[in-house]
């Protein structure tokens, strides 16, 4: 396949996508999957290939390269557009399975890790965006797009233009951080409109990739050992939301979400549920077994019941945790008399 014939095929698909109103960044990601499919079938050209060979490309995408399934299921999209909305060619890849989505739980960062992340950012500008980010629920590429005039102080809303799928939505604006950011916007003399983070010059924001490496840094600095990026302050957002009572379908709102089954998955990472379940352990441990016999290293100390009027019972049980000072950490549980047997219902940690 030459080069000129490369070039037509790409900007044709290109012109396909610009009808379709598909976002710059869709397109550029359908442009790179096909560049990489006509190489790698050089110097075949694309109408000469059967399915085999595309199953074959795919499973070596897959294997050989180990991509993401959602990595493939692009590439596939990609293919798709090309044979059978171009090349009216759909027996090619009709028959061919997409591969199966992995399931992945997104990681979250805890309050105080949020806390550890801002106080590792000096810049009062990074420091802000940051912040807004966490308090607002907003993907990197909103936050860099936003606009002086898209803050609506009054309503304590901000307005979301153009976000993902090229849908508007509207989020909260965090009242705790209107003197920061009043501060920033006269440290850089922003005006009444225009970027609300400009790059070096005000006619354009500042790049995406810039805050990334910030917060690639922060992470570092505050010693963050789970993995995290801008995105996990989104995360974050969301499960923190959940936890304090917050409805689902006001966070799939906050966040943009088309469907309440994407913001579901908040729901797993939550502790909201899982905070009150006790391990079996635990229930070994109020029963007082398991306990080393060397005073010196006891790790639990079981305080006498207080029994209330109506018959429930309260326990204090008294955890040692290792440390230098030999801090320790109180655990309170309370129990209901059942035949035979206590049964934790309820416990709190209090460190």
């Amino acid at each position: 396949m030459s080069e000129a014939k490369r070039q037509g095929l790409f900007e044709t698909v290109r012109r396909e996508l610009r009808l379709r109103n598909y976002s710059l960044k869709t397109i550029k990601a359908y442009i790179s999957s096909l560049r990489k499919f006509v190489r790698y079938f050089h110097p075949r050209h694309p109408r000469e290939l059967i399915d085999d060979d595309i199953r074959n490309y795919l499973l070596h995408l897959l294997i050989k390269e180990e991509q993401a399934a959602s990595t493939v299921n692009q590439v596939f999209n990609a293919l798709r557009l090309l044979y059978v909305d171009l090349y009216k060619r759909p027996f090619v890849i009709g028959s061919l399975p997409r591969p199966l989505k992995e399931k992945k739980l997104p990681d979250v960062l805890n309050e105080d890790e949020v806390k550890r992340l801002f106080a590792c950012v000096p810049n009062l500008k990074h420091r802000t965006m940051l912040m807004l980010a966490y308090g607002c629920g907003l993907r990197v590429s909103e936050l860099v797009k936003l606009r002086i005039e898209d803050i609506d102080g009054q309503r304590g809303l901000i307005h979301i233009r153009g976000a993902k799928g090229k849908r508007d939505r509207y989020t909260i604006f965090p009242e705790s951080l209107r003197k920061q950011l009043l501060l920033y916007w006269k440290k850089y003399n922003l005006g009444t409109s225009g970027w609300l983070f400009p790059s070096h010059t005000a006619d354009h924001h500042l790049a995406a990739r810039s805050l990334q490496a910030v917060t690639e840094r922060a992470v570092k600095a505050a010693r963050i050992t789970k993995p995290a990026s801008m995105h996990t302050l989104r995360h974050s957002f969301a499960t923190h939301l959940l936890e304090r009572g917050t409805d689902l379908r006001y966070i799939q709102a906050l966040l943009g979400h088309q469907s309440v089954k994407t913001t579901e998955i908040y729901t797993h990472v939550s502790n909201r549920s899982l905070e009150r379940i006790l391990s079996p352990l635990d229930f070994l441990i109020m029963d007082n077994e398991h306990l080393p016999p060397d005073p010196k290293h006891k790790l639990f100390t079981l305080v006498p019941l207080v029994r209330f009027a109506n018959g429930a019972e309260h326990r204090e049980v008294r955890q040692c945790v290792p440390s230098n000072r030999e801090q320790e950490q109180l655990t309170f549980a309370r129990t209901a008399v059942l035949p035979a047997r206590r049964y934790v219902k309820l416990a709190e940690t209090i460190i």
